[in-house]
């Protein structure tokens, strides 16, 4: 890694049509630009991206990120494949793999797993639901209660599998 290729620490960083390696600073406002990490306590993301965004508050508008960690995150028209928040608002065309927050909103959405206290959703999509209240239209594979069943008959399943094993081929002296 580059002198030329980390930004400076600064207080607040505006970026344009630039790509960094790692940024570090109170407030960034990122416009068509991308960087490997971002640490920040605001972060503003418009047609940008990021591989790993560590903040207190995130932005993001047409934009695009791998691993997020936020306290309040909000994703317009954007996607971000792990989200972990406090508070997470996601709507428009966004498309997340994975959520992990205690409250979530979304609106007209497509989310592979959301796992969540509070759920508020709005014409939303997803594989997996493991939620302790649920508002909303949601279309789901697997809820919360399917979930654990799963879980528990894999584990039976698993169990049987292991003691017939053992019970067939273990070691006899």
């Amino acid at each position: 890694m580059t002198e030329e290729n980390v930004a400076p620490e600064e207080e607040v960083l505006e970026m344009e049509e630039e790509g960094v390696e790692t940024i570090q600073a109170e407030k960034i406002n990122m416009s068509q630009s991308g960087a490997n990490s971002i640490f920040a306590d605001e972060v503003f993301m418009e047609q940008s991206g990021a591989v790993g965004l560590k903040a207190h508050t995130v932005s993001m508008q047409e934009s695009g990120a791998v691993a997020l960690k936020a306290e309040d995150v909000t994703v317009s028209n954007g996607g971000v494949l792990l989200l972990q928040a406090e508070n997470a608002q996601i709507s428009g065309t966004a498309t997340v793999g994975g959520v992990l927050a205690n409250n979530v909103k979304l609106q007209e959405g497509a989310i592979l797993a959301v796992a969540s206290q509070n759920l508020r959703a709005e014409r939303v999509d997803t594989k997996i639901l493991l939620a302790g209240s649920v508002e909303g239209e949601v279309h789901t594979v697997v809820d919360t209660r399917e979930a654990i069943l799963i879980g528990l008959l894999g584990g039976v399943v698993s169990g049987i599998m292991f003691l017939m094993g053992t019970f067939l081929f273990g070691r006899r002296k």
